[in-house]
Order: C-alpha cells, then sequence, then structure tokens
C-alpha cells in the first residue's frame, strides 16, 4: 500500500467509510502508518490534526459519519512591520484665501486645546463658518513640528468609522486590515499612548446625537462585531497629549462630548465690518459700501449667504450687482427664496453637504422633526410672527400671558424650546422671556413647510394664537399691545383662509385701533382698511362690528387731514347708529361727536358747537357729569370755544375736566394729562404764563 501525501475532503470520508468495515485494531495500525502523511498534509492547511482517541485499553482511531461541510481556519500569514510615518495633517480641504478672522474665535479655540486633553466645542447654526474656522485652525496647528491633525467627518456612523480607519491607515498601525479588527479600538489605543506624540483631532459637523451615543447604525440595523455595540463617544480618548475639536449645531450634543459648559464657544453670525470683508473678498471690490451693507444686513450678516450671493453675482457678471441682487431680494419673499437656494458649490465644504443655506437648515428641520415632532412645530409656528420679540407666553398652548410655568412643562413647551435653541435656531433673552430668530432661518422654515404642504395650516394658526392674545388698544392694554405689535404688522401682510379672515379682520381691528392711539396713522390706515373691507363683505355694512371699524378708520383719517372722507363715513356711521340703537344711544352720541371734532377741523366752529352741546348734555343725563365719554364732550367742547376766543367758557370746562380725570382716571393718565396741557395752553392764551408753566411742571 502507498503511502497518501495528500488527502482532500472526498478521498477522507471515502476512506471513513471503508475503515468501518475493519476492526480497530485495523484502523490503529492504518492510522498509525498514514497519520505522518494526513499530519503533514493538515499542517498545510493550517488544519489541526486529528488526534487518537483514548475511550479504553486499545488506543485507536474514532471516526463517525460527517454528512457537511469540513470547517477549517486559515491563519493569514503575519503582517510585514511597517515603518512609523512621521506627524503629518489629514485635513481634507485646503486654506480658504478668503478667510476672515472675525474676533478672537481661534485665539479662544487655541488657549482651551492647550490644556492635556482638552476638548472644545464650536457650536453655531448652519452656514455660520464653524467649519472654517476648523479648517484655518487645523492647518494652523498642522504648521507646529511633530504634531497629528486628524479629520474626522462626524456627520453619520458610517463616516466617523471611515475617518477612524483613516486615521489607522495614515499612522500604519498594525493589525487594522485583519478581517474582524476592532478599528476604533485600535486608534483609541494608539492615540491614548502618549509615547507616539501630540494629536489633534477635529470632528466636524457632529450634529446628531445617535453617532455618538447610539449602538445602531444610520440604517438602523445592529452596530457591527467591530465595536462590539459599544458607542462611539467611548472611543474618544482623554489623553494628555491630545485635544479634539468639535463642529456642532447642537449645544446639547456639545456639551455630552466636551463635559464642561465653558469648553463650548458659540459663534453666530458676523460683524458688520467683517460681514463687508468677506464680501469684498468675494467680488474683488465694493464700489457702493452703503449698498453692500444693506445687502449684508438683509443677509442677517450670515457667511454662508453673504458667499452665496457673491457667487450669484459673479456667475451673472456684468449684469448682476449687489444693487441689483439686493433690489431682487427686497421684492419679493419668492425672489428671496430662489436666490438663498443657489448653489455654487465650494471647495471647502464636505463633497456631500449643499452649499445653499435654505437647504442646510432644511437638512437640520427634517432632523428635529424626526427627533421631536412638537419642537418642529414650534418652530414652523414661530416662523410666521415677527423675527424679535415673541414672547414666550403666546406660544404657550393656552395662550395665555398669566399662566403659570406648569402649563409650560405640561405642555412640553420647555422641551420644544431647549432643542430648538440646542440647534441654534431660536435666541432666548436673559430672562427667557422673549425669543428672537434670524429672518433667512424663518423664510427658510415657511419654503420647508410649502414643500410639504403644511403652510397654510402654521399660517392659520398664527393668525388665531395672535386674535386671542391682542386685546383692544384701550389705555389698559398698551403694556401687551406694544409688546405684540410688531407680530400684528407681520400678519398685516398675510392672505388669510376663508375659515380664518374674520378672526384675521378682529386682529387688524384692535391692531389698527392700538396704532391709532400712538399716533402711528400710516400703519393705522392700513390695518383698518383691510378689516373695513372683510367685516362690511361678511357682516353687511350695518353690522356693529363693521361700524366700529368705519369709525377708528374716519378717526385716522381724520387725524391724516382727510377731512371730506373721514366726515363721510361719520355721517354714514351716525344715521345707522341712530337707526339701529337711538339718537341718545352711547354709540351714536360717540358718532355725533366724532362728526363735530371734523366740522372743529374743517373751522365750521358753529356746526362743530351744536353738535357738542348737543352730545354733551344727552351724556350727562344718561351717563352722569363724571363719566369718561362726557368729559370728553366737555373737552372737545372748551377746545371749540378756545378757537372761537371764548378763553373764559373754554377754562372753566377745562378745570371741570382735568379735576374730574384726576380723581378717576389718575394723575398720570394720558387724558388727565392731556386736559391739564389744554388748561395750560388756555392760560397762555390769555398771557398767564405762570399759571401756565406751573401746570406743566
Amino acid at each position: 500500500m502507498q503511502p497518501l501525501v495528500w488527502a482532500d475532503a472526498t478521498s477522507c470520508s471515502r476512506w471513513a467509510a471503508n475503515v468501518r468495515t475493519h476492526n480497530l485494531r485495523l484502523c490503529s495500525a492504518y492510522y498509525q502508518q498514514s497519520a505522518p502523511f494526513y499530519e503533514q498534509s493538515a499542517r498545510s492547511l493550517g488544519i489541526s490534526p486529528m488526534q487518537p482517541a483514548s475511550s479504553g485499553p486499545d488506543q485507536g482511531l474514532q471516526l463517525g459519519q460527517n454528512y457537511g461541510p469540513i470547517a477549517t481556519k486559515i491563519r493569514l500569514p503575519p503582517e510585514r512591520p511597517e515603518t512609523p510615518p512621521q506627524p503629518f495633517a489629514t485635513i481634507p480641504f485646503s486654506r480658504d484665501p478668503d478667510f476672515v478672522n472675525c474676533g478672537d474665535i481661534l485665539d479662544q479655540i487655541d488657549k482651551r486645546c492647550s490644556e492635556p486633553a482638552a476638548r472644545v466645542a464650536v457650536v453655531g447654526l448652519g452656514g455660520v463658518g464653524k467649519s472654517q474656522l476648523a479648517i484655518e485652525f487645523g492647518h494652523r496647528i498642522a504648521g507646529q513640528a511633530d504634531i497629528w491633525v486628524f479629520w474626522v467627518h462626524a456627520g453619520t456612523q458610517a463616516r466617523v468609522e471611515e475617518g477612524f480607519r483613516a486615521i489607522a491607515d495614515a499612522v500604519k498601525l498594525p493589525g487594522r486590515n485583519q478581517p474582524k479588527a476592532n478599528i476604533p479600538q485600535l486608534v483609541y489605543g494608539w492615540l491614548s499612548n502618549e509615547r507616539n506624540g501630540r494629536w489633534m483631532m477635529i470632528l466636524d459637523s457632529a450634529d446628531d446625537h445617535d453617532v455618538f451615543y447610539g449602538t445602531t447604525h444610520d440604517d438602523g440595523l445592529a452596530s457591527g462585531d467591530a465595536r462590539n455595540g459599544r458607542p462611539f463617544a467611548t472611543y474618544l480618548p482623554q489623553s494628555r497629549n491630545g485635544s479634539i475639536v468639535i463642529t456642532t449645531r447642537n449645544k446639547d450634543l456639545a456639551f455630552r462630548l466636551t463635559g464642561r459648559r465653558q469648553n463650548i464657544i458659540e459663534v453666530g453670525p458676523m460683524a458688520q465690518m467683517d460681514a463687508l470683508s468677506l464680501l469684498e473678498k468675494k467680488l474683488g471690490s465694493l464700489p457702493n459700501i452703503d449698498v453692500a451693507a444693506d445687502l449684508v444686513r438683509a443677509l442677517d450678516f450670515v457667511p454662508l449667504a453673504i458667499s452665496q450671493a457673491a457667487a450669484y453675482i459673479q456667475a451673472r457678471a456684468p449684469r448682476s450687482s449687489p444693487e441689483k441682487y439686493l433690489a431682487e431680494f427686497r421684492e419679493n419673499e419668492r425672489n428671496r427664496s430662489r436666490l438663498l437656494q443657489y448653489d455654487a458649490g465650494d471647495l471647502r465644504r464636505d463633497q456631500g453637504a449643499s452649499n445653499a443655506i435654505l437647504t442646510i437648515w432644511q437638512i437640520s428641520f427634517d432632523h428635529i422633526r424626526s427627533k421631536r415632532r412638537s419642537a418642529a412645530d414650534l418652530l414652523s409656528l414661530m416662523s410666521f410672527f415677527d423675527r424679535q420679540g415673541i414672547p414666550r407666553w403666546v406660544l404657550k398652548p393656552s395662550g395665555g400671558i398669566n399662566d403659570s410655568a406648569d402649563g409650560d412643562l405640561d405642555g412640553g413647551l420647555e422641551d420644544d424650546v431647549a432643542m430648538l435653541n440646542d440647534y441654534c435656531f431660536i435666541v432666548a433673552d436673559e430672562a427667557g422671556d422673549q425669543f428672537e430668530m434670524h429672518g433667512i432661518v424663518q423664510l427658510s422654515t415657511r419654503r420647508w413647510l410649502e414643500a410639504s404642504g403644511q403652510q397654510e395650516t402654521f399660517k392659520q394658526q398664527f393668525i388665531e394664537r395672535m386674535a386671542a392674545s391682542f386685546p383692544t388698544g384701550e389705555y389698559e392694554n398698551w403694556p401687551i399691545c406694544r409688546s405684540l405689535f410688531a407680530h400684528v404688522e407681520v400678519a398685516l401682510g398675510y392672505r388669510p383662509s376663508e375659515d380664518t379672515v374674520e378672526i384675521w379682520a378682529a386682529l387688524l381691528y384692535n391692531g389698527g385701533w392700538y396704532a391709532w392711539s400712538q399716533g402711528r396713522y400710516e400703519v393705522a390706515e392700513q390695518m383698518l382698511s383691510k378689516a373695513r373691507i372683510v367685516r362690511e363683505k361678511r357682516l353687511g355694512k350695518e353690522d356693529v362690528s363693521t361700524l366700529a371699524s368705519i369709525i377708528i378708520f374716519a378717526q385716522v383719517l381724520r387725524e391724516r387731514g382727510r377731512w371730506e372722507e373721514a366726515e363721510k363715513l361719520f355721517v354714514q356711521v351716525m344715521e345707522a347708529r341712530k337707526t339701529k340703537l337711538g339718537a341718545d344711544h352711547p354709540d351714536t352720541l360717540t358718532s355725533m361727536g366724532n362728526l363735530a371734532s371734523t366740522f372743529w377741523n374743517q373751522g365750521r366752529w358753529e356746526e362743530a358747537e351744536k353738535l357738542e352741546v348737543q352730545v354733551m348734555e344727552t351724556r350727562k343725563t344718561k351717563l352722569g357729569a363724571d363719566h369718561p365719554d362726557t368729559l370728553m364732550s366737555m373737552n372737545n367742547l372748551a377746545l371749540i370755544y378756545g378757537n372761537q376766543g371764548r378763553w373764559g367758557k373754554a377754562e372753566e370746562l377745562q378745570v371741570q375736566v382735568m379735576e374730574a380725570r384726576k380723581t378717576k382716571l389718575g394723575a398720570d393718565h394720558p387724558d388727565t394729562l392731556t386736559s391739564i396741557g389744554n388748561l395750560a395752553s388756555t392760560y397762555r392764551n390769555q398771557g398767564r404764563w405762570g399759571e401756565a408753566e406751573k401746570l406743566e411742571v
């Protein structure tokens, strides 16, 4: 029998079948004769050779049936030793020749990174230049001797894994090419070894909490065996020879990765001079500095938006210019949206990242909506307010100014606000009672809502919320009106739905009332005109609400010197009220008084006096001598007397009005102060300077 020098799986199987017909001794002898050759073959394949079984006094080969594949362990040859390279930088972007060093941010980063095991996070809204700061700082550090600078794009787990693999390749880590090598663990070990020298790692675009603290891949599958399910955050070493710089939009994640609020550097939009410097570098020159200043201001001083505008202008030169771009930008919201979606690309942005500011923010909106839908809804609602001075109490689900903080917590408002603040979409004042947003963030949010078919829903929510919150323009409501009026001005430009048009008209009526009381006649006219038109169409010309709108609208026209238009409207209201309410109804009397004041403003003293006396006497009878409406009639009549040179009668009425108002309203009420001023004027017209001065002091 010739010895076997090689045995494949088939031969072994046949041999095992034949052996079953022989006794154990023959098997043992066969084994003893064949074993050296099988062992030699097994070792050449990296297979452990069979060992004889010891199951009794006679030793023999123990065999059994095998119907499956034969498992083998292939041992790869050992890796060849590699010479460790000298430290270098793996920054994938070149330095930006247009970089503008804003303030001392780079110095702050450098100071923090000089400490052992330093971690620092640069936090800000997308497009404010966080990555550009990191690129510039990385190149500055790379210019020093004997320091590694590693760049890791941290947008997804896959990109972080890719970044760690790049570090392993850069430093030529032994074992990195093994099939089941734990690359993050190998990199962690190398970075933690101080003998490997100084290093700095830049984690760019670390915006997603789950990338560092989740245990699943971005596709939702369980993390690979290589990391054993450990979060990536645990592979970031805290060794004295290294530092980590993080760029992120997420303040909460920044805190978790750095461990201290003091290690967070917040980056906002540029100062105007820095913004102008960036625009000049991008365009080459700024022929009209005033236009350039208006342009960067319109872009909220956001660096990416400024660079985007400059690229648009250059791409269309000479047909485009800063002046033409600004005019187009200001024309309407659709133009602004189109211009801010322009993407000319940027060599110093990640290949998968958009260079259009609206697109960048809308990606963040999608992320927020996926994590906390109520926070996205709050951002959507806030996008319809004026960008500044958004009161917290208006955002509460109940919308009450005196609601307790418990209502906030129950509705989840605090958590929603915290998330939006963490992503730098809103900024709170020191007291936390009011918020503001960038105008182009609001624009981006509204475009995002439009794309998803939700814009009208949140616009109507805003109108309803404001109508429920904004009171009438009476004196006691002025503080609330003052805090909300800018948002009513914004609502003036919105087109309501059929379901909310009457609510919108009520909001504009109250807003117009307040604007009139503050002497802001132009905006008051706009608001009251729209409110009047809606109410006449929906409720009819003689409806109480319609007549109320006409009255204040006519008063605004009177204040603007449009006497004939005002008179016509006052007569219309007076006649309607006489018919519906009666000649001595308080509202009818108010209409008669308004008409009298119109006569007075036109110098028609006799007509004015006749009407005002009738109104005053009726009010005394119906309402009482000290009623505010009666006092108003007396004051108006006194002014008519004064304009006729009848100072004695004017003084008599004015003294009565002043004293009554002091008692009823207080010495510092606007109506009381008006009475004091009128009486002082009467004294001056009579040459009684001392008495006039005494009143006015």
